[in-house]
C-alpha cells in the first residue's frame, strides 16, 4: 500500500504511535458550575416562552419627554391613510385594553410587551393602552413618554395615536397591530370574491 509524502513526514515527526489501552479511560464527573449554567439556560428559555424576557430589546435610553397634553402619533410606512384616520378617530372596535396606572416603569415595560404578545397570539388588531397623563409625576408625563418610546420600537405595532376623550384622551393610546395569519387569509378571500 502506497503512503502519501504527507503521511511519511507525519510519521517521521511523531514516531511510532500506539493506541491507548481501553482500561485507561478517565471518567469525568459533572461539574456543578456546568449544571448550574444549564439550569439557568433552561430557566431563561422557559421565562422567554412565558413572556418574561420579552422586553430585553426595548431600550429606555434617550426617552424624549413629551408634554402631558401633547397627542401621541405614530404610523409606519405602508399603513393606509384611511386606516390610520379611522384609528385616530377611534372608529375601530377596541378588542383589548391595558391599564398601566399604579405600575412602575420596569413593570409597565414588561406588561406592555406581554399585552402586545397576547394580542398577537389572539389575532387582536386594535387595542387601547391607558398610560395616564402624568400631571403629578416628576418629571411630568414620565409613563406616557416611555410608552411612546417603547411602542415605536415594537415592529408589530403598525400605528398608534392618542385616544378620543371618551376613551381617555391624552391619557391613553389606540394601537393598531400587525395582521395575523387568519386576518391575512380573510382579506385574500374577500379580495378574490370581489374580483371573481
Amino acid at each position: 500500500m502506497a503512503t502519501s509524502p504527507f503521511a511519511d513526514e507525519l510519521s517521521a515527526v511523531l514516531g511510532e504511535v500506539k493506541p491507548l489501552p481501553q482500561g485507561d479511560k478517565v471518567v469525568l464527573g459533572k461539574n456543578p458550575t456546568d449544571e448550574a449554567a444549564a439550569r439557568a439556560r433552561r430557566k431563561a428559555a422557559a421565562a422567554e416562552a412565558e413572556g418574561e424576557n420579552l422586553t430585553d430589546y426595548l431600550s429606555d435610553e434617550r426617552v424624549e419627554l413629551v408634554d402631558p397634553y401633547e397627542p401621541l402619533a405614530f404610523c409606519r410606512p405602508g399603513v393606509q391613510r384611511g386606516v390610520y384616520r379611522k384609528l385616530r378617530l377611534g372608529q375601530y372596535q377596541l378588542e383589548a385594553t391595558l391599564d398601566l396606572h399604579q405600575l412602575r416603569l420596569r413593570e409597565a415595560r414588561q406588561t406592555v410587551m406581554r399585552f402586545i404578545n397576547d394580542c398577537l397570539r389572539q389575532e387582536i388588531r386594535t387595542a387601547l393602552i391607558i398610560h395616564g397623563m402624568g400631571l403629578r409625576a416628576k418629571p411630568p408625563a414620565l409613563m406616557k413618554s416611555h410608552v411612546n418610546h417603547w411602542l415605536r420600537q415594537i415592529d408589530e405595532v403598525m400605528a398608534f395615536h392618542s385616544s378620543q376623550k371618551a376613551d381617555g384622551g391624552m391619557g391613553s393610546v389606540y394601537l393598531l397591530l400587525r395582521k395575523g395569519p387568519k386576518a391575512k387569509q380573510f382579506n385574500r378571500e374577500r379580495h378574490a370574491k370581489r374580483q371573481g
